[in-house]
């Protein structure tokens, strides 16, 4: 059973109007990039309303960092948004969840598909050493609807800057033309091919992925890769490609 304690809001940033992240301070623990944990606020009744967020932050940055979308009529996150520094909300201890490199085969090379605030966790994992050392070819794709929605764009650049070929940072931008950017959803971007292209590399039996983010974009593009022979990771039976599934 987690543990709840008592986090302080230290920043709060604000990407749009409905995405932010939080950065709190909080006793220390022990998580792997990739984790999540809850998040929680009391309602007028005394009930604690919680909800998971990935931590964004590399496992050994003390201070965590959480990006939230703010979804109209939730019961959380229009809460959340409103927390400036100094405020305090609950955070659940221990980290859970297995969508982590350790879970991930070994391969040639590492492709990370994410829509909207499913690119956190990659973030965590780039900031850790294992990708790094483990893959010679690492490409990251960031799907959104708007140029405002690419959170943490500066974040990839500079590790596209400090890790050069090894590093390919995507974003894929559905609403708007953006230099740079290719149009579309990713499962889409998969079938014709251009995805490969963009990236310069391919998908293949040599290829491991992993993908964060809208249910929807998950099932298609497991089944796009499905189509190139890329079948889901499993315990019993290793595959190519390694999914979260907490937001069901």
């Amino acid at each position: 059973m987690s543990q709840w304690v008592t986090a302080t809001v230290v920043e709060h940033k604000s990407w749009h109007a409905d995405l932010f992240s939080l950065r709190v301070q909080a006793p220390s623990f022990d998580f792997t990039a990739g984790q999540f944990v809850r998040l929680g606020l009391e309602d007028a009744e005394g009930q604690r309303i919680q909800r998971a967020y990935s931590l964004v932050n590399a496992p050994h940055e003390s201070t965590l960092d959480f990006v939230i979308t703010r979804v109209p009529d939730g019961l959380l996150s229009p809460k959340l948004q409103q927390l400036q520094a100094g405020d305090n909300l609950q955070l659940s201890q221990t980290a859970s969840g297995f969508f982590t490199i350790e879970q991930v085969p070994d391969g040639d090379s590492l492709w990370l598909l994410s829509t909207g605030t499913g690119v956190g966790p990659f973030l965590s994992m780039l900031h850790t050493q294992a990708p790094w050392q483990r893959f010679s070819q690492i490409k990251l794709v960031h799907a959104v609807r708007t140029e405002a929605d690419l959170c943490y764009r500066e974040a990839f650049l500079a590790l596209q800057e400090k890790h050069g070929k090894q590093f390919h940072y995507q974003p894929v931008v559905s609403r708007e033309p953006v230099k740079g950017a290719l149009s579309g959803r990713i499962p889409a971007l998969i079938d014709s091919g251009e995805l490969e292209h963009a990236c310069q590399g391919t998908l293949n039996l040599n290829a491991q992925v992993m993908i964060c983010g809208n249910p929807e974009m998950i099932k298609d593009a497991r089944h796009s890769l499905s189509a190139k022979g890329l079948e889901k990771n499993l315990k019993r039976k290793p595959g190519n490609v390694t999914v979260e599934q907490y937001w069901k």
